[in-house]
């Protein structure tokens, strides 16, 4: 029975029921073993051959998706002392609210009429131009007139130039006349003369011939200078036209200088025109920085300068916010090594800070209390940690992220990959293999895992 000897008790001997011999009867524990253990052998080896998502797990934290929704610091445009807060932290304002009114600290501004006297430095120069301008119109209004008065005058002239013409042509008419007489007389004497020796004519005759002649001297002499007195009124007829006209000359010069000097006039007091409107611009747009207000409804995170008084300095931080209403993504730090394995609109799994979960990670189907994503951004710089960032958006089509996360919640990311074997992703982890590469086929073909050899592992 404890196989202690050779002698060997009969088959009928041991199936004998005796008490002390059912008492040391072996029991089935060695078949319940064995049936276990192979159950246990199949169960495992069918396991390994199950299905299994490869994956790429990193943390990170949710941000804003938009980089005008993140949060903000609000600066104070203009320097100036702290007069009242319109807010405290927490509060929600909207778009336009007043947040700090700031009081004017430098003493160029100080004058609380400051904008309405600028602006009447402004109507004054602007009146200073229009008086250059009806100056202008005037001069203009002068030189035509001038000009015409110049016409008028040269007209004058020419018509009496004329006339002086033709007085001088009868004159030289009437001096001809008495030329011609004054010999027509010298003949009439000589045959007196000559007459007067044969008997014929007396003496008396010849006196009378002389006498004549006296008068037709006188006359050529009195022809002649009516002729001479002609011509000089001619030649001062031409010298009056043309001091008409150096007349005309000098004035019209003199009206273009004024005329220039009043558009230079115009141009230095348009340009200082254009800084005084500068000027008062500024003056009232700098009023309008006296009160600092919320750019978009927000909320009031942190207040930088609460206290009243204070003096803050120009373009310094006096609070941030943080927008009311904005879509939330998840900035995901991966390694180097996962980066090729990561694309646009890529599946992420997240489990969030707070938010059971029951998460297996290479069957994304059964798992419980995790929201889905999409990779809307991909870093092509590394970060300082030595890691690329990548931004996930929520995936509208599917489960809702939840309302209550804020800005920095933390997360835990699973960027989903292709499947594999179970014991290919064992063998992989083991050798510490990446991944393997899927790449997007064209026109939307569905991505297919690269075949090939497995990795090598590189050896230093």
């Amino acid at each position: 029975m404890l196989n202690i000897s050779n002698n060997k008790l009969p088959l009928e001997t041991i199936n004998y029921p005796f008490s002390s011999l059912k008492k040391t009867e072996t029991s089935n524990a060695k078949l319940f073993f064995r049936v276990w253990t192979w159950t246990f052998i199949v169960f495992g080896i069918s396991f390994l051959f199950l299905p299994w998502t490869q994956n790429i797990q990193s943390e990170g934290k949710t941000i804003p998706l938009n980089p005008s929704d993140r949060p903000q610091t609000i600066d104070a445009t203009i320097p100036g002392r702290i007069e009242q807060w319109y807010v405290k932290e927490g509060d929600r304002v909207n778009k336009g609210d007043t947040i700090l009114f700031l009081s004017e600290v430098k003493s160029d501004y100080f004058d609380p009429n400051l904008v309405p006297r600028s602006k009447a430095r402004v109507l004054n120069k602007e009146g200073s131009i229009r008086e250059y301008l009806s100056k202008i119109k005037a001069l203009n209004d002068f030189q035509r007139a001038i000009e015409s008065e110049v016409l008028l005058k040269q007209q004058t002239i020419k018509n009496k130039i004329y006339q002086i013409t033709l007085k001088i042509d009868a004159d030289s008419i009437d001096l001809n006349r008495v030329k011609l007489d004054l010999q027509i007389a010298k003949i009439q004497l000589d045959r007196t003369v000559s007459l007067n020796e044969k008997g014929i004519k007396s003496v008396a005759d010849i006196e009378e011939k002389k006498f004549k002649i006296q008068e037709l001297v006188a006359m050529l002499n009195s022809a002649e200078n009516k002729l001479n007195i002609s011509r000089n009124e001619k030649i001062n007829l031409q010298v009056d036209e043309k001091a008409i006209l150096n007349d005309f000359i000098q004035k019209t010069s003199k009206i273009n200088s004024d005329i220039a000097a009043a558009r230079a006039s115009i141009m230095d007091t348009e340009s200082y025109l254009d800084k005084l409107r500068s000027e008062a611009s500024n003056y009232e747009i700098r009023n309008g920085f006296y009160y600092i207000t919320a750019p978009q409804d927000c909320f009031i995170t942190r207040i930088l300068k609460p206290g009243l008084g204070e003096i803050v300095k120009e373009n310094e931080s006096v609070l941030t916010i943080l927008p009311a209403s904005f879509p939330l993504a998840v900035a995901l730090y991966i390694r180097p090594m996962d980066l090729p394995l990561i694309e646009k609109n890529q599946e992420v799994r997240f489990v969030f800070d707070g938010w059971p979960a029951i998460v297996f990670s290479g069957w994304p189907g059964n798992s419980f209390g995790t929201f889905e994503g999409k990779v809307a951004a991909i870093d092509n710089d590394i970060s300082d940690n030595g890691l690329y960032r990548i931004i996930v958006a929520a995936n509208e089509s599917k489960k809702k992220w939840p309302k209550e996360l804020r800005p920095g919640s933390g997360a835990q990311g699973i960027a989903l990959l292709g499947d594999v074997p179970l014991w290919y992703e064992i063998w992989r982890k083991l050798n510490g293999f990446p991944p393997d590469f899927y790449g997007s086929g064209i026109e939307g073909e569905k991505i297919e895992k690269i075949k090939g050899k497995a990795p090598l592992k590189s050896v230093k």
